[in-house]
């Protein structure tokens, strides 16, 4: 009765083509078998090494396609990602817009208030309990984002500037805020409204001086 093998079975791995590398194994050859000049080497036949090769072929082949396959979907997630980074750009820029409007919208209903609080000021009659709301309301409006504009004194313009009346006056070199009958406002660099006043301008027009 024969005795058990101690160190149990052996696998060998015959398999031509390496499932690591992709690539064609060197053939070994067992010690002691004959060869060309007594070296203990076979040679493989022509018909395996053309197996082999065909084998080499198609594993490369398939790795080619995997990493073809992986820079396609590599392309695809990035574009998925660029276009979410600008539709939350598109949303939060519209989310934007339409704050500003609605906020707008509350504060040109405030100005009318606005102006009869600035009226009491002007008058002396800005006392009490109506100066504590006046004030409470102009430094809420303010911290919300709307500023007042038109002063004595300010270079007129035309885009932000409503002239109610005219006069000349020799000392100005420019035309000029000489009165403010309403002030102006704007909110997020809109105007809301533009200051209506009174504009002096200089006697004798500024004349550019000549180009060249």
């Amino acid at each position: 009765m024969s005795e058990p093998d101690e160190h149990g079975p052996v696998v060998r791995d015959r398999r031509r083509i390496d499932p690591v590398t992709g690539q064609p194994r060197q053939p070994v050859t067992p010690a002691g078998a004959g060869g060309p000049g007594g070296h203990g080497t076979a040679g493989l036949g022509e018909d395996d090494l053309v197996a082999e090769a065909a084998e080499a072929a198609v594993v490369g082949a398939q790795i080619a396609a995997l990493e073809a396959e992986l820079a396609e979907r590599t392309a695809d997630a990035q574009r998925l990602q660029a276009e979410y980074t600008n539709y939350r750009r598109r949303v939060d820029r519209d989310r934007d817009l339409v704050r500003e409007q609605a906020v707008a919208g509350v504060l040109g209903e405030l100005l009318a208030v606005l102006d009869d609080v600035g009226r009491a000021r002007e008058h002396d009659e800005l006392s009490g309990a109506f100066r504590s709301v006046g004030e409470a309301l102009e430094a809420a409006v303010a911290r919300v984002g709307l500023v007042v504009f038109g002063a004595v004194g300010e270079p007129f313009d035309p885009t932000i500037h409503e002239a109610l009346t005219h006069t000349l006056d020799e000392s100005l070199e420019q035309a000029t805020c000489v009165a403010v009958y309403q002030p102006g406002y704007t909110y997020a660099g809109r105007v809301l409204r533009p200051a209506r006043v009174g504009v002096g301008e200089p006697t004798t027009p500024t004349v550019a001086p000549p180009e060249g």
